[in-house]
């Protein structure tokens, strides 16, 4: 479909139409073209299957005034042409009614943009379609005929999107990243509803995505849970699989903002004042990063702030970005911040990226296999949900197991047991870390819908907090 036929001109006119519009000091435009394919499956059958195109228009006015600077955010969705000018003056009119913003800086200019970021400005935004999905659509029908033959039910889905994002600044940035994105998510069952399991995976193209491979290790989990054994609450010498260990690590970064650490507020707050950066966090050679680079994760290599908060800027939209160590063998070396919010703490800016690797440098990295054939009692999950904060000063998370949870005995898994809500924090879980495995790409399910570029590696834990045992299926 043409940029006509949509209803636009192209993204890149539409950011000079925006710029050249303004009557603000500065102003940055931000304009997102969204495409989208899915597939979904029940019971062995698909169900559905569709297409969607969205397009989003972001202006940011920026009206310096004697008195302090003033910002005003504008965001529509499906502008045509004739309407760009209303957003940019609806833009300027929410900054002349505003308040000074404290985040107030410069934004930012051209300079070397052609050196850290590999789109090109110019060509159409990029799209997908269901085409993306065709062979992984005949291997997931031979999948649903061997199962359905096993006395196994399939559920899931499959989801593709492709975002285009161009940012120009009065200052002369022109921007531009493609960002593909892509997962499924598998449920298998037995066929009296009895037994279920999950996996799930990430991907930019699927062609990376076995989903007959998947499907084995569902059964296989399947089987183990031929057998069940009910436990009670307590402490656990557990196994967390990459999945589980993602959505900990994702709300743990998300979490370690350094303007809330400088205020006292967070696990990462320093008694006394100040902040932890420098405190060893964990016994082990574990590091947590993000890098816009990072093979088979890579994302936008600049900003991208559709809106100021705590420890991001719309003034700092388009800033370059690089590999950041959160955490070096294990120790806390940064916190996620804004220009502004990284001043008030007195640390270095390190602007969030959208990705994360946590992985160890120790010279064995075993697979979970092994971690398992070497245990001698422990739970091994399958995947966390539902979880929710209960206190930032330790970051304490609650949630539930799910979709299996099983036991292990002198090297094997003896069955399923039942569910449990936990209660743990992944800062305090860092010093309880007894053997870190090899980290590999996965799909967080708690945060895959808001964050979906993860490496994690599986882990064993000294006593996992099982607070209460959960009737969750």
């Amino acid at each position: 479909m043409s940029d006509s036929e949509k209803g636009g001109g192209a993204p890149q006119e539409t950011v000079e139409r925006a710029l050249a519009a303004s009557r603000t000091d500065d102003c940055i435009v931000i304009a997102d073209e969204k495409s989208t394919a899915n597939l979904r499956w029940a019971g062995n059958t698909l169900t559905t299957n569709g297409v969607s195109a969205t397009r989003q228009l972001t202006v940011i006015a920026i009206d310096r005034r004697a008195d302090g600077v003033r910002a005003g955010v504008m965001s529509r969705a499906g502008v045509r042409p004739d309407q760009i000018e209303d957003v940019v003056r609806a833009a300027e009119q929410a900054a002349a009614e505003g308040t000074p913003a404290e985040d107030a800086a410069e934004v930012t200019g051209g300079g070397n943009q052609a050196s850290f970021c590999s789109d090109a400005w110019e060509g159409a935004a990029r799209a997908t379609d269901i085409s993306v999905l065709r062979d992984f659509a005949t291997t997931l029908g031979e999948t649903m005929r061997g199962a359905q033959t096993a006395g196994r039910k399939l559920y899931g889905f499959a989801e593709h999107e492709m975002t285009s994002t161009f940012l120009g600044t009065s200052a002369g940035l022109r921007v531009r990243h493609d960002q593909p994105t892509g997962r499924v998510e598998l449920n298998a069952k037995s066929a009296d509803l009895a037994r279920s399991a999950w996996t799930g995976a990430a991907t930019r193209d699927f062609t990376d995505v076995d989903i007959t491979a998947l499907d084995a290790g569902l059964a296989e989990r399947l089987g183990w849970a031929r057998r069940t054994h009910e436990l009670d609450a307590g402490r656990y010498e557990t196994l967390l699989p990459p999945t589980a260990v993602s959505d900990l690590m994702i709300y743990l970064y998300w979490s370690a903002g350094a303007r809330e650490a400088a205020e006292g507020r967070t696990v990462f707050s320093k008694a006394g004042g100040g902040t932890r950066v420098g405190e060893r966090l964990s016994p082990l050679p574990v590091t947590l990063s993000s890098d816009p680079a990072a093979a088979g994760l890579g994302c936008a290599p600049f900003t991208i702030a559709h809106a100021s908060g705590p420890n991001s800027s719309v003034f700092d939209n388009g800033l370059a970005l690089s590999r950041t160590n959160w955490i070096d063998d294990g120790v806390l070396t940064s916190l996620l911040s804004s220009r502004h919010s990284a001043e008030l703490a007195g640390l270095p800016a390190t602007l969030g990226i959208d990705n994360l690797t946590f992985a160890t440098s120790a010279a064995d990295t075993p697979t979970l296999e092994s971690m398992i054939a070497g245990t001698e009692r422990a739970l091994l999950l399958t995947c966390l949900w539902y979880i929710r904060e209960v206190d930032p000063q330790t970051l304490l998370l609650t949630g539930l197991t799910r979709d299996g949870v099983y036991l292990v005995e002198n090297g094997e898994v003896t069955g399923a047991v039942n569910n449990f809500r936990f209660n743990e924090s992944p800062v305090g879980m860092l010093g309880r870390l007894t053997e870190v495995g090899g980290t590999v790409p996965t799909l967080p399910r708690e945060w895959g819908d808001y964050f979906n570029r993860a490496a994690m590696p599986p882990i064993r834990v000294e006593g996992f907090n099982m607070s209460s045992v959960s009737q969750a299926s």
